[in-house]
């Protein structure tokens, strides 16, 4: 079995010494996408519970709390012992399962997934989790993450007559499990995560059973806590939180974990590779309330605030926040600076998604619904505003017209994080590159096109400082262009929308 390696953690082989392909630089993205939000979009949250007798309700909860990381759809699977039952449907996890819903799902193992598309289309039947019966018995399984060779693995696949129930590229991982030639669960999941490259944080579900899966560079987190006599997995510990469970640790890169009745067992299924954690997910993804990659996510974007107003100082009389994910960073502005925060934009959290329309005058529309000024607190001030990145720039310069028009005399934008030239790969919502700004313009035509009187980016060096970055643990692709994986081809994406 090539490259799969059940072991121990600490149990040498010789696979730990194989050579790995170097980083290459990756082709370009070309991909369908709404211009409806400037901000970049995680593609989901998963949970999952084992030995909790309301493993359902457990799990829902789970997926209020990471409702963060995905609003198209939701889904749970549930196991009683001997049998798997699963719900899902488009929209919020209050919306997918009511408590009719719920009590239709009884078992004590459960896992959950709450989505956001960056690989495949809107569509009820790529939501997840993906469940299916093979030699292996029945088997569910939600991903964060997405595959770099999953649309050649797909055309293989499809090439051998396998027949394709979802445009997902989770999918693929499920054909080759069930292909395996292994006898056992472990082996045959470490043999069908041997083929694909990527990033991957998962949950699967057999029926006696939970699995925990990070991939070899833990792109995407996922950690281990304890209710009760139950285990629980998630995405963040924010989902912890709400359920009163404790947080025990994260499941390691290139860990499989396993939790039934023999409590937890942990195995190595891949060699050690260059850890790649995704610095966006303390940059924007993460709720600051959660503990990701070890660190608190709130303490990192208050010191990402700290160095921008060491970094990039002005004269001003207010702090202005961009709600809602620019606030910890203007905490940390605001403190280091000793400029005082005001809340001074205020959002409305009970819009949804602002759609292109064939006017400026409704374009401008989608931001004003969103949010508002104070205009008690910016009339005749001049503001540092403070947002988490600029994606397209199109958000960002109506953002500054919204305070300029409440009568700010001086708008100051400062970013807390590097400029963003290059599309991600791994999981996360991006345009191409040609939709970058910073791709193709410099920091003063980017403070020109949104209207700012300066503009200040934090530092690579700042930005690594800031979550602890000493011995080069995060992937820093999307402001580097250096990639930690080999892209094998262009990544086509088609996105249908109503």
């Amino acid at each position: 079995m090539k490259g799969v390696v059940l072991r121990r953690p600490g149990q040498k082989t010789s696979a730990d010494f194989r050579d790995h392909q170097p980083a290459l630089s990756c082709p370009e993205i070309y991909r369908s996408v709404e211009l409806q939000d400037d901000h970049f979009h995680d593609q989901c949250g998963v949970f999952a519970v084992y030995g909790h007798p309301e493993a359902a309700k457990i799990t829902q909860l789970g997926l209020y709390s990471l409702q963060h990381r995905g609003q198209e759809s939701a889904g749970i699977a549930v196991s009683d012992g001997s049998f798997l039952a699963h719900h899902k449907g488009m929209g919020h996890a209050n919306e997918v399962f009511s408590a009719e819903v719920l009590n239709s799902l009884p078992g004590h193992i459960a896992i959950g997934h709450t989505r956001y598309s960056t690989s495949g289309e809107t569509d009820l039947r790529n939501a997840q989790p993906l469940t299916v019966s093979c030699q292996k018995g029945q088997v569910a399984l939600a991903h964060n993450g997405n595959l770099v060779n999953a649309p050649a693995i797909r055309r293989e696949l499809e090439a051998r007559g396998d027949i394709f129930q979802t445009t997902s590229d989770t999918e693929v991982i499920l054909h080759y499990f069930a292909r395996s030639k292994q006898t056992g669960i472990p082996e045959s999941l470490a043999d069908a995560l041997d083929r694909v490259q990527g990033a991957y944080s998962l949950v699967a579900l057999f029926k006696e059973s939970v699995y925990g899966v990070r991939d070899p560079r833990g792109f995407r987190p996922l950690c281990l806590g304890r209710l009760g006599d139950a285990y629980v997995l998630a995405s963040e510990t924010c989902a912890f939180d709400l359920i009163n469970a404790s947080y025990i640790r994260d499941v390691e890169p290139g860990e499989m974990m396993i939790l039934d009745r023999r409590g937890i067992t942990s195995l190595r299924f891949s060699p050690p590779a260059q850890p790649a954690h995704c610095v966006f997910e303390h940059v924007y993804f993460s709720r600051p309330d959660s503990l990701v990659f070890g660190r608190s996510v709130q303490a990192s974007r208050e010191q990402l605030g700290r160095l921008l107003a060491r970094e990039h100082p002005a004269e001003a009389d207010i702090v202005v926040p961009v709600p809602d994910s620019g606030v910890p960073a203007a905490i940390g502005f605001a403190e280091e600076s000793g400029i005082p925060l005001k809340i001074g934009l205020i959002r409305n959290h009970y819009v949804g998604r602002t759609f292109i329309e064939p006017s400026q005058a409704s374009r401008d529309l989608g931001v004003k619904l969103k949010l508002n000024p104070v205009r008690s607190l910016i009339e005749g001030r001049r503001v540092v505003l403070v947002d988490d990145s600029i994606i397209r720039g199109t958000t960002s310069r109506k953002i500054v017209r919204l305070v300029r028009d409440a009568g700010a005399t001086e708008v100051h934008m400062r970013i807390s994080c590097p400029p963003t030239v290059s599309p991600c790969f791994y999981g996360i919502d991006t345009p191409t590159r040609q939709e970058l700004i910073a791709s193709t313009h410099s920091v003063e035509a980017i403070r020109k096109y949104i209207e700012a009187d300066t503009l200040g980016y934090l530092s690579l060096e700042g930005l690594r400082r800031a979550v602890g970055d000493h011995d080069g643990r995060y992937c820093l692709a999307c402001y580097t262009s250096s990639y930690p994986t080999t892209i094998q081809e262009p990544l086509i994406t088609i996105r249908h929308r109503d």
